[in-house]
């Protein structure tokens, strides 16, 4: 009898779980999410547009004879936006955190525009590394992304697939970024007939993808004035004229019947959302409501609680900088160091050519290069691109809902060496054998860092005290990321380069190797938990939900007793 009692009472608090989770779970923020991934989709497309031709760009530079250099020379341009974005991405989210999300997501937009347009008119390297810099002083968009992002998922069931939209936006932007660049650079050698001899595109080779990048930027620039919300708590009440006039347009583009409709269920939402917590109905409350119907007395204080006649004084403001928070920063900025090392370098590899002299020392002394053309760089980091967008809308969620995202991470931090270990070794495989070779670094490459950077975001946003510092953490984390992102190119730029001129071509993969052996010490000591999704909140309708709940769990215990 007991044990059917006990059977009763589990079923009873698992259909009360089911209950309320079905009830106050909110919707995932789809409107919103589409908006912003089409403003983030021009980003990538712009950032990744150069690296088929980077290589073939210094080169028509005439910097140096000495082509082992060439790879120090790109590894700047590559530094130069990442290394000025360090400079100001934590000011860009104190800045979100002052004035909004929107209007500093939007500047970073037109900056990045501007940018592409001076390096695809850059005569030598000093206007490119200018360029460059100049997009990374006017973009902070990564801290206020995830700012934006976290603001935007309230709960924690919908965190796996908002965490990974942006990271989808990013691989779709992987693949036309480098198609576009492969495809479009130096037109009148690529496209003779199109693109005749002495005109601009021969004074400039490298202007005709940058026009393209700059176009879908301004593109992202309208999207984002016309549809994109504020997510500030603070300042997404405030009139958005730019909204009203993307609302006046899609007016005049809906059906009037769906037009009626949908401003019907506008009002709805709005006399549902304006009601003040004091006066929100009780009636299926079994602990507030009471046999005489007096209606319970509520403070609009919300910084006590006076249910059951209880008052509670908050605790103290939490730290911002967490143990949790810092780890997770470091963490993210050795990801971002060896993982735009590779970016970087992988291209600079497959673009290196072979030596006349091949001296072989195995197993670690060799150098050797593929000697590939832009057209085919662009085709490789597409299919990249690709496999990224399959890794992350169908692994990731598979495995972090078996593993979690701590122990995914820790499970990545820890193998990420053998990848940069194996790399240089390609190479040595049979022509025939090669490209196979290839695209499993592809492969390998895009599982792991499309699972890492979600799951570093899931712990981050986790880990952060209150939403009101998100975007100065997320700004903190971007600078961090930056900064690493800025040295890691150019340090593995000057060691490939000392490697082929030693002879050892694996060096730089080699010490990337030793860089996320210290990552993966450091994500041994991450703990999950301990932020913001795990504190107590004061205001009155989380506390009506919660007692909400307290009552069916109570009456289920009774109903479920022998």
């Amino acid at each position: 009898m007991a044990r059917k009692g006990y059977s009763t009472l589990q079923a009873g608090d698992a259909a009360a779980d089911d209950k309320m989770a079905s009830k106050k779970l909110p919707p995932f923020p789809v409107r919103q999410m589409f908006v912003l991934a089409l403003c983030r989709i021009c980003e990538p497309i712009a950032f990744m547009s150069i690296f088929p031709y980077i290589y073939y760009m210094i080169e028509d530079f005439h910097i140096t004879e000495d082509e082992t250099k060439i790879s120090v020379y790109a590894g700047m341009v590559t530094s130069a936006f990442t290394l000025a974005e360090f400079s100001t991405g934590v000011m860009w989210g104190r800045l979100s955190d002052r004035i909004g999300r929107k209007p500093v997501l939007l500047t970073g937009l037109a900056g990045t525009a501007l940018s592409v347009l001076v390096f695809g008119f850059a005569p030598n390297l000093t206007v490119a590394l200018i360029a460059r810099a100049l997009g990374g002083f006017l973009n902070g968009n990564i801290g206020v992304l995830q700012t934006t992002v976290a603001e935007l998922v309230t709960v924690k069931e919908h965190q796996p697939r908002a965490y990974t939209i942006m990271p989808l936006v990013w691989c779709l932007g992987s693949i036309i970024g480098p198609m576009i660049g492969g495809a479009l650079a130096r037109p009148c050698i690529s496209y003779p007939n199109l693109f005749a001899r002495g005109t601009i595109w021969d004074k400039y080779p490298y202007l005709l993808p940058n026009l393209f990048s700059a176009a879908t930027v301004f593109c992202g620039v309208v999207i984002g004035l016309l549809f994109l919300e504020e997510t500030h708590s603070e300042k997404k009440n405030r009139r958005d004229r730019g909204v009203e006039l993307g609302k006046l347009f899609t007016s005049w583009m809906r059906p009037r019947n769906r037009q009626l409709a949908s401003e019907e269920e506008e009002k709805e939402a709005l006399l549902d959302d304006d009601e003040l917590p004091g006066y929100r109905t009780t009636e299926n409350s079994p602990r507030l409501n009471t046999t005489s119907g007096a209606e319970p007395r509520e403070s609009l204080d919300l910084n006590f609680s006076s249910f059951d006649g209880v008052k509670t004084v908050p605790e103290p403001k939490p730290k911002v900088f967490t143990k949790p928070v810092i780890l997770n920063i470091i963490s993210y900025g050795i990801l971002a160091f060896h993982t735009m090392t590779f970016d970087q370098l992988f291209p600079v590899f497959l673009s290196t050519k072979p030596p006349a002299d091949k001296d072989f020392h195995l197993p670690f002394k060799f150098v050797d290069g593929f000697g590939m053309e832009t057209k085919e760089i662009g085709v490789i980091l597409s299919v990249q691109g690709i496999y990224s967008i399959f890794s992350n809308l169908f692994l990731f969620p598979l495995v972090t809902r078996r593993l979690g995202p701590l122990r995914l991470f820790r499970l990545l931090a820890v193998s990420y060496f053998l990848l940069y270990f194996t790399t240089p070794y390609v190479v040595l495989l049979p022509e025939n054998l090669r490209i196979v070779g290839i695209y499993i670094l592809v492969v390998w490459k895009c599982t792991f860092s499309t699972m890492a950077y979600p799951s570093n975001a899931i712990l981050l946003t986790n880990a952060v005290p209150n939403l009101t510092t998100l975007g100065t953490i997320n700004g903190v984390a971007a600078s961090t990321a930056s900064l690493c992102r800025a040295v890691g190119p150019t340090i593995s730029g000057l060691l490939y380069a000392l490697g082929l001129r030693s002879g050892y071509s694996g060096l730089a993969w080699w010490t990337s190797g030793l860089i996320t052996v210290v990552g993966a010490f450091l994500s041994l000591q991450i703990t999950e938990g301990g932020g913001r999704f795990d504190e107590p909140t004061n205001d009155i309708e989380t506390a009506v939900d919660a007692t909400e709940r307290d009552g069916l769990l109570k009456t289920d215990d009774e109903n479920a007793r022998p």
